[in-house]
């Protein structure tokens, strides 16, 4: 490994990781759209009576009818999911079918828990990289509403829970993980609930301004509306709506407020409802192409993606993830932290948000600048789709930007892209 980084070093000579990740070639894997729906609340939302594939569907179709790219370059469409049966291979398919995509297009899921939908932009990169394909499709997506609960909690045989103590941990709820970091790092409440208060005005004020606009592709649903009147036997109207708008920021959020709720996991805890990341539902999709095709075809090069990367933590603090993945990515691609202009890291918790932060020695305001999944929520195979949509609008042209996040079952994941 020293030797290969030796050759490297050798080869590049003189030249600064971030003057590579901005040099443009040919063979480059670039970011021609990169649009999300609007992210609902779980169970009370606009989404609430959508399936993830009607989601997905409406969301690509409108990604198209945008962007005017020609549906036949796609050479790969993959799709990150969490919490359907199979990370809905089936369903997501027939939604990219249903959308307009040819049948001759293939399909396929991943699950990576929280960074499904960034594990879905590696792949389709790392197919343009290696010459398999020109063009591809990647993101994800998820209903909470409708696949949230107690039968998504995993299902891990006594044998294997036995084998160790890291591998009973992976059965641990989310919950009490964040608990474990706020423990063993000494987050105090107060710490937390300043940061997720922080997440809520910045989201707030972004949403006023409109700079969550152009990501947002608006999406028509039906939702049912429950009767008013006592007649259980009537069904409920059903009303047409356009979901446009993040549901999750709320106003006039300060920590003093946040202060006030309970703990939600742990009866002496510091983590609660307030400065965890909502359960949410929405999409968010990536087109992806070599800079070749892209110029040949005249579309719009918004993004260069540069590299990503993944490791694993102990389960039992699984939150740490951020805190190793980003230097790990860092030191992949020879960017100094420095040099990162915007941070996007997915706040699970507010606890192992704020760890990750001051581990890597990032300057707080570099952090989520328009709020993260505390205000805007968290559908879990969509964020690492999400947070891209979000990143490239929040740098300007040679900015350099940080997708991360912590990964359920104790690992972390960290991507670097340039703004064009």
């Amino acid at each position: 490994m020293q030797r290969l980084q030796q050759i490297s070093n050798q080869l590049i000579g003189n030249v600064s990781g971030s003057d590579r990740a901005r040099e443009k070639n040919p063979d480059d894997v670039v970011i021609v759209a990169a649009y999300r729906t609007a992210i609902a609340r779980a169970g009370k939302g606009k989404f609430k009576d959508v399936n993830s594939d009607e989601i997905l569907m409406k969301l690509v179709a409108e990604v198209f009818k945008k962007t005017k790219v020609d549906k036949n370059l796609i050479g790969d469409v993959v799709i990150g999911n969490v919490l359907n049966p199979g990370a809905g291979v089936n369903e997501h398919r027939a939604a990219i079918i249903a959308a307009g995509l040819p049948a001759a297009i293939p399909f396929m899921a991943v699950n990576r828990q929280c960074s499904s939908g960034l594990m879905a932009v590696n792949d389709i990169a790392n197919k343009i990289l290696t010459g398999q394909i020109d063009c591809g499709l990647a993101g994800g997506v998820e209903s909470m509403s409708k696949n949230y609960g107690p039968h998504a909690v995993p299902k891990i045989s006594d044998i294997v829970l036995k084998a160790s103590e890291d591998a009973k941990n992976c059965l641990l709820p989310m919950g009490i993980t964040s608990e474990n970091v706020n423990a063993k790092f000494a987050l105090s409440r107060k710490d937390q609930d300043e940061f997720a208060a922080s997440s809520y005005q910045k989201a707030e004020k972004a949403t006023k301004q409109g700079l969550f606009k152009d990501e947002i592709l608006p999406i028509t649903v039906d939702i049912e509306i429950e009767n008013d009147d006592d007649d259980d036997d009537k069904p409920p109207n059903v009303r047409h709506v356009v979901v446009d708008t993040d549901e999750g920021p709320r106003p006039n959020i300060t920590a003093q407020s946040l202060a006030k709720l309970r703990p939600a996991f742990k009866k002496d805890g510091t983590s609660h409802a307030g400065n965890s990341s909502q359960v949410s539902d929405g999409a968010a999709v990536v087109i992806l192409m070599r800079r070749e095709l892209a110029e040949s075809k005249g579309l719009p090069v918004i993004g260069k993606y540069v590299a990503t990367t993944a490791v694993g933590v102990p389960p039992s603090i699984m939150g740490v993830g951020p805190a190793y993945a980003i230097p790990k990515v860092l030191q992949m691609t020879g960017i100094d932290k420095g040099e990162v202009q915007v941070f996007e890291i997915n706040e699970a918790f507010a606890g192992q948000a704020l760890y990750s932060t001051r581990k890597v020695g990032i300057p707080i305001e570099k952090v989520n600048p328009r709020g993260g999944a505390i205000a805007l929520g968290h559908p879990l195979g969509c964020t690492g789709a999400r947070q891209i949509c979000t990143l490239l609008r929040e740098l300007r042209p040679g900015q350099i930007g940080v997708t991360s996040m912590c990964i359920g079952g104790g690992q972390g994941a960290a991507a670097v892209f340039v703004r064009e």
